[in-house]
């Protein structure tokens, strides 16, 4: 937010003998921080304003313009090579002495056998930026309105000032203007606010019988505001005007456009024009596009829109992007001689997620993105029909047009003056509290020790008594809170909680098994659900709507962390790596109602992805095997049927019966959703669940003092029976004999009969109070073989 001093100066008290280091120092000190700021015209000296009296050509050069300019006190001949200069122009003069910015000192020179006694000035030279003045000056000499001959350059063009810029925090919305700030000011030194006064001169023209405002969309508009003015006079805008427009980085363009922006800057309220002879109809409609509609906008740009986009529409088409930017149709031009003034309270999200998907930003959409007062409607559209009345770009029509449905009214908060101090370590008193609150425009009242602080409406940010200790902590000063050691008794030696601790050794065995951690946002988009494919009734889609969101894609909280594993993949295949492998530790958030009415379930989450040559669905059984081995968890694993993951290539994990997780290879349907052209394999497991279940004690064996026996068995199956239950029932056969069974070999084809396999197990045997002979073995072998065909069909291979 660039601030004009001399402009903020209208509004407050700010004495102009402060230094502005001082200033930026006392604002940064209160919460406004200061970016930079910039010292206007400090190196301009001896410029002056003139007007050309006579001009003719320079007797040896063709390219050069020998010009009469009238300075006042006397007549000075000066060579030029602009083309852009006429007789009467009126225009900055640099005389012999004067200075300019990069060091420029003038003196009198001789041109091809022709004096010239000064240097008339282009505005760059000037130290204004060339794309904020009017066509005819870009290039060549600064062309200005008619202005008192002689005066000091730096006075007349505004560049006796000092700009600050501002980097205002996203909930400040409040402070996007010049009396946002001028509050704020207020506060930090100790002045008085004085508003624009604000009195509009109407005709006895009803502004009702011209137009009609209707709002569909009450959900993303809740206040439509409309003034009338007629009689236009499209020019310029006052030269004041202008400057101040060019120092907060806005281009002058006319005088109604130029008057819609200086109001949005002046109160922090965006407005917008409409020619209203051609607005069809004579109704403004306040609507969700239509799919597929299109407009072209003011910068000459045909944009298709979708109904999740607000639109201001007259009775056939759309002539608005609501917040966003107006339509070419109806756009303020010489012709113009009737407009209507819109002055609107749009859904910040719903302009934030219009501005995104058009990749469409404006100094409106940024305002409207915060969140604006729905109270400033009303004096931002009568500020504008007066400032067009006084400059004399036309009349307005009597009365407004106000559609606003709901009002939105001041809210209260009680404040705990000891609770205050609690957060703050300070001993404020409670009156103490209440004049810094005052001074923001806060109104205050105690009763029986409690501070009921009401607020006003355009500071949405105060919603808490946190908040409060906040105002009231920065105005104090931050750096006049003392620094005092932590109370001993709300103290404690911190230590890790036991999940804490197992979350650590889970981070510790994902990295030893070659995974990178990642971290993705909680919030994404709803269509996320539709591209892992999940079920209509699937409970996963149950998320919970973000109120105020950054946009469509991070909308909702999410319930499973698959879709953002699956873009992290996705981007690292898309840059050309080869092999990837990553794992996250976070929450799930999992509504028990909608609409939500108590705080969601959060459930700590470890989700695996990885892709690349060689690897495959045991890979990732393995990493989770292993995690569960280290967590002292025997896990079963069983067939899946979940459409994120391909069939027969997936497995549900459980443990005690309970299900924890899934792991497997993605569907082919999924992998070309996310443009996956290698085979990935994901994994998703309820920590929680598994944390209630792990056991961290350490258990120290002798290593074995007698020899295991390694037989290997191959047997065919149905291809319908999971290996996890063939070695659940090896295992359970076995007994305490068998030490380990792990499958090598899963093969279909000859000569195993279709719709079989054959799968091949190593099954290492151990006695750890005797060495096994063979009669032993054999005996347990037939003994799960005997099993294996009972409970499967099995038949050795």
């Amino acid at each position: 937010m660039l601030v004009s001093m001399n402009w903020l100066r209208d509004y407050v008290d700010i004495s102009e003998e402060m230094d502005v280091k001082e200033i930026v120092e006392k604002f940064t000190m209160s919460g406004s921080k200061v970016e930079t700021y910039k010292v206007l015209g400090e190196d301009i000296e001896g410029v002056v304003i003139g007007r050309i009296v006579d001009i003719k050509k320079h007797p040896s050069a063709d390219k050069l313009l020998i010009c009469l300019v009238d300075v006042k006190d006397e007549l000075l001949q000066i060579i030029t090579g602009a083309t852009n200069v006429f007789v009467g122009a009126y225009v900055p003069v640099a005389k012999i002495g004067a200075t300019l910015p990069n060091g420029i000192k003038i003196r009198k020179q001789k041109l091809r056998g022709e004096e010239s006694f000064g240097m008339l000035c282009s505005a760059e030279e000037l130290g204004i930026d060339e794309q904020y003045v009017s066509g005819e000056s870009r290039g060549g000499i600064y062309i200005l309105p008619e202005l008192p001959l002689g005066m000091d350059a730096k006075a007349a063009l505004g560049l006796d000032d000092v700009v600050i810029d501002f980097e205002l925090t996203h909930n400040r919305s409040d402070c996007m203007s010049m009396v946002g700030m001028a509050r704020e000011a207020v506060a930090v030194f100790d002045s008085q606010l004085r508003p624009p006064v604000i009195e509009v001169k109407e005709v006895d023209e009803a502004a009702a019988a011209y137009a009609d405002v209707e709002i569909i969309a009450d959900d993303l508009c809740s206040r439509y505001v409309a003034r009338i003015v007629k009689n236009i006079k499209i020019g310029p805008s006052p030269m004041w005007m202008q400057q101040r427009l060019i120092k907060s980085g806005v281009r002058p363009i006319n005088n109604i456009v130029d008057v819609t922006n200086y109001v949005m800057l002046e109160l922090g309220q965006p407005l917008h024009a409409f020619d209203l002879e051609k607005v069809r109809g004579r109704k403004i409609i306040v609507r969700r596009a239509k799919k597929g509609e299109t407009i072209e906008t003011i910068d000459h740009r045909l944009r298709e829109l979708d109904d999740s986009m607000l639109v201001i529409a007259d009775a056939e088409r759309p002539v608005a992007i609501a917040g966003v930017m107006g339509g070419l149709d109806t756009e303020i031009t010489d012709d113009t001689k009737m407009i209507l003034i819109e002055s609107a309270n749009f859904n910040g999200s719903s302009v934030r997620q219009t501005s995104r998907k058009l990749g469409l930003r404006s100094e409106a959409s940024s305002r409207f993105e915060r969140g604006i007062d729905p109270n400033l409607a009303m004096d931002a559209v009568n500020r504008a029909a007066q400032l067009i009345q006084e400059i004399g770009a036309g009349e307005v029509l009597k009365g407004t047009i106000d559609v606003y449905k709901k009002a939105v009214e001041p809210w209260n908060i009680a404040v705990r003056p000891q609770r205050i101090n609690q957060l703050l370590g300070t001993e404020l008193t409670a009156e103490y509290m209440i004049s810094l609150l005052e001074k923001l425009g806060l109104k205050c009242a105690i009763k029986d020790g409690i501070i009921d602080v009401t607020v006003p409406t355009y500071r949405q940010d105060l919603k808490m008594e946190a908040d409060i200790a906040e105002e009231i902590a920065r105005l104090h000063g931050y750096d006049n809170i003392a620094e005092s050691l932590l109370d001993r008794s709300t103290t404690r030696v911190g230590l890790k909680t036991y999940e804490q601790k197992l979350e650590d050794m889970t981070r510790d065995v994902m990295g030893a098994c070659g995974l990178n951690e990642v971290i993705t946002y909680s919030f994404v988009s709803p269509k996320v659900f539709d591209n892992i494919l999940l079920t209509a009734e699937d409970p996963r889609r149950n998320a919970i709507v973000i109120a105020n969101p950054l946009g469509e894609e991070y909308s909702v909280m999410r319930t499973t962390m698959l879709p953002s594993m699956l873009d992290v993949l996705s981007m690292n295949m898309n840059r050309q790596i080869e092999k990837a492998g990553a794992y996250e530790i976070g929450r799930v958030y999992l509504p028990k109602a909608l609409p939500l009415k108590e705080l969601p379930v959060e459930v700590r989450m470890l989700s695996i992805g990885m892709y690349g040559d060689g690897v495959d669905f045991y890979d990732i059984k393995g990493i989770v095997e292993t995690y569960f081995n280290l967590c002292n968890i025997r896990a079963q694993f069983r067939a899946a049927n979940d459409p994120t993951f391909h069939p027969g290539r997936s497995a549900e994990i459980f443990i005690n019966g309970q299900k924890v997780g899934i792991i497997g290879e993605v569907h082919p349907d999924v992998a070309e959703i996310y443009h996956l052209n290698k085979r990935v394999y994901l994994g998703e497991i309820n920590l929680n669940m598994v944390f209630k279940e792990a056991n961290m004690a350490k258990t120290y064996r002798p290593l074995p003092k007698f020899p295991a026996v390694t037989r290997d068995l191959a047997i065919i199956v149905s291809d319908e029976v999971p290996v996890a239950e063939i070695e659940e029932v090896i295992h359970r056969s076995g007994g305490e004999l068998v030490e380990r069974v792990t499958l090598f070999d899963v093969y279909r084809g000859d000569p195993v009969p279709a719709g079989h396999k054959s799968v091949a197990f190593s099954i290492v045997f151990r006695s750890r109070e005797r060495t096994l002979v063979d009669q032993e073995v054999n005996e347990v072998f037939d003994k799960i073989v005997e099993e294996l065909n009972r409970e499967f069909g099995a038949r050795l291979r």
